[in-house]
């Protein structure tokens, strides 16, 4: 399974003579596999069922879904309804003291109020509805192959932005890398600064204490391994979107592993321009992570 976005919709429609009806699922971003199903009276039964060919197919995202079901011929005619009826007669000798001049109570128009009169529908056998709801399994496996074509396919654009994002994460390692050399004479020479300041210039330090604490700066300063993690994670995440299957959780790990390096390297800054060029690095991890977070 390539890599895949965790957001789309899909539905699929079918009908017999007896009924007609739509599958509806709508997919968005989650942290593991949450799923809410609507379905109407009488097919509370194909629940568990859609749940399971739904795990089969996904492993995150929050999904919906929805059956509407529509009858495509009324069976069974019609009814009075006698507790609504015996309401209304109730009602009507008070109704007519205060409507004198309304004329007399006809069946017709008692007829035609609301709720008087009821549609009834012939639910179908046992048989007939088992059939109904293996139909609509059908309709669901392609509304399932359509969602996941449609996560499939986001998942492919994602993975192009993605891979230009580590494209410029790695320029920007290698820049600090660059700016990380020129380290060593940037601290040597802020110290004889500072020396030269507290002393009023009167005298210097010795070379050699100088030189040792130029060598305990830069030990403290050195951003080689953090450079070298990043560079790890980069590929790391390159592996991950080449590969097959559910990979976001592990690439939001390296995202964090990303940001503690990006953190610790502008920690360990003794220059300004490496400074402002580790800030960019966080900027640049944090949008990765924001388009992580659509990954499967």
């Amino acid at each position: 399974m390539p890599v895949s976005s965790m957001t789309g919709f899909a539905r699929a429609q079918s009908q017999t003579e007896a009924c007609s009806w739509t599958w509806e699922i709508k997919s968005v971003n989650g942290k593991g596999l949450d799923v809410r199903c609507r379905l109407p009276h009488g097919f509370d039964a194909l629940e568990p069922v859609a749940r399971e060919r739904l795990a089969k197919c996904f492993r995150r995202g929050s999904i919906g879904i929805g059956l509407n079901v529509q009858r495509t011929h009324a069976n069974g005619g019609y009814r009075v309804n006698t507790d609504v009826l015996e309401q209304i007669l109730t009602l009507l000798p008070e109704i007519e003291k205060r409507l004198p001049g309304a004329g007399p109570t006809r069946a017709d128009g008692l007829l035609a109020l609301r709720g008087v009169i009821e549609q009834v529908e012939e639910e179908p056998d046992e048989e007939a509805h088992k059939a109904i709801e293996a139909a609509m399994l059908v309709s669901l496996d392609e509304a399932l192959g359509s969602l996941a074509a449609m996560r499939a396919e986001e998942g492919k654009r994602l993975k192009d932005v993605l891979n230009g994002q580590l494209d410029g994460l790695a320029g920007l390692a290698s820049e600090a890398g660059k700016l990380a050399a020129l380290q060593p004479d940037a601290i040597r020479e802020r110290l004889r600064t500072q020396v030269e300041t507290l002393l009023e210039a009167a005298s210097t330090l010795p070379e050699d204490r100088m030189l040792q604490e130029v060598a305990i700066l830069a030990a403290k300063a050195d951003i080689r391994e953090e450079l070298d993690r990043l560079d790890a994670h980069i590929e790391a995440a390159r592996g991950l979107l080449s590969g097959d299957g559910a990979v976001g959780r592990k690439l939001d790990f390296l995202c964090q592993e990303l940001n503690r390096e990006a953190n610790t390297l502008c920690s360990k800054s003794a220059d300004v321009d490496l400074t402002r060029l580790g800030l960019d690095l966080k900027a640049a991890i944090e949008q990765f992570r924001e388009q992580v977070q659509n990954i499967e």
